[in-house]
């Protein structure tokens, strides 16, 4: 099995043909957003995939691996004996979370946890979701549109304690642990009642949130531990918020930045360039409102118009697609592949990396990351070394020539 994207679909295929030069009777599968929007093309495009699992695939693969037919087996598309691709009918979505076995055991088995870093996150840490989708509407996001729906569905939170204590036990040296639902915070009366109980077993941990949460649930959520939120600004321009369906007040997103300074609660801000309505005022906006809202660390991404997504399809009915870029170079490094009337994909591309210089190199930032070197050893070192990285980022980004 191979988990796939767009970006990374050609080089995965590549490994695919490598894999079936070694082992010709090797059966390859392919999972992801890219297959489960575009079985057709996928399974047409490369001969050495013999099936993909579309959307939610957990138990289509099980199936599959304990020997069940390909014919009729819901959730699949396959190339069969005579090389036609077949669709079988979807898999109903999983209702019932606690169904799935927990990932942590697999992580013990596989894992030295170490050696990931998150450069937000206390180290080592660790990471895992208790549930899937995402109530909000955003056009460009990805999983929503193509895997997981719109709909929250949650682990109970027996389930999500019990996977607490199993880390506590067999993983002593976590010192944070971050939840990876699209938004935790979806179900404001559920992340109240998980933070009490996870403030009964004393852990440090962290989520995605929107930049809507009540005070009152935030303040729940810090007296039982929560350290950082990772929170989607996007952007400080209104016009543009509501563009993606965004769903969010930049005032309240004010209001939340506010809440989460005078509680002690760190954010981690992510922004995107180049999404509709965006113009070089707009962006100068957004960087006024980041300063403002001040976020302990962000990033700052392109616009990617993934396949499956609402902003995909808005792009190619308006022509916005720069016909010579797509979503990576063959490095990895992320390209403007939106093109505007009055802001070409070189503009944004290059406003990302101004963007960062002008978020962080102002005194009042310097001296907020110096204090906090100083702080502890593990601080400094740790600092150190997402500096050098972001230098990196940096160069490796001027080393790229976008027509």
């Amino acid at each position: 099995m191979i988990h796939t994207s767009t970006p990374s679909f050609k080089s995965d295929c590549k490994t695919a043909r490598m894999i079936k030069e070694v082992n010709p009777k090797a059966r390859i599968g392919f999972i992801g957003s890219q297959v489960a929007v575009q079985p057709q093309e996928s399974l047409a495009a490369e001969n050495a995939i013999d099936f993909v699992a579309r959307n939610e695939y957990e138990f289509a693969i099980r199936e599959l691996a304990a020997g069940a037919k390909w014919e009729g087996l819901a959730g699949i598309s396959y190339r069969d004996g005579s090389g036609s691709i077949v669709h079988n009918a979807d898999r109903e979505i999983l209702t019932d979370m606690d169904k799935l076995p927990s990932v942590l055991p697999v992580y013990q088995r596989d894992l030295k946890i170490e050696n990931y870093y998150g450069g937000y996150l206390k180290h080592p840490y660790m990471s895992w979701y208790t549930g899937r989708g995402c109530k909000s509407h955003c056009t460009f996001c990805l999983w929503p549109q193509t895997i997981s729906g719109h709909k929250y569905r949650t682990h109970s939170i027996p389930y999500v304690i019990d996977e607490v204590k199993y880390m506590k036990a067999n993983f002593p040296q976590v010192r944070e642990i971050f939840f990876d639902d699209g938004t935790l915070t979806d179900n404001t009366a559920r992340v109240e009642e998980l933070a009490k109980e996870l403030g009964k077993l004393g852990v440090v941990w962290s989520c995605n949130a929107k930049a809507n949460v009540p005070r009152s649930t935030l303040e729940i959520m810090k007296d039982n531990g929560l350290r950082i939120l990772l929170v989607g600004y996007e952007s400080g321009n209104q016009k543009i918020l509501q563009n993606i369906k965004k769903g969010l007040l930049v005032d309240v997103a004010r209001r939340f930045a506010r809440d989460c300074h005078e509680l002690g609660i760190l954010v981690h801000g992510t922004f995107i360039l180049g999404l509709p309505g965006e113009t070089r005022e707009t962006i100068r906006e957004t960087l006024n409102f980041a300063k403002e809202v001040n976020p302990r660390t962000l990033q700052v991404s392109l616009a990617a118009p993934y396949p499956g997504t609402f902003l995909y399809n808005q792009a190619k009915e308006n022509g916005w697609f720069a016909t010579d870029t797509e979503l990576l170079t063959d490095g990895g490094t992320q390209i403007a592949p939106l093109n505007y009337e009055t802001l070409s994909h070189t503009e944004i591309f290059e406003a990302v990396e101004w963007f960062y210089k002008k978020f962080y190199f102002r005194p009042s930032k310097i001296a907020e990351i110096v204090g906090e070197m100083m702080t502890a050893p593990e601080m400094l070192m740790r600092r150190l070394r997402e500096g050098v990285e972001f230098f990196n980022f940096l160069k490796a980004r001027e080393d790229i020539i976008v027509s």
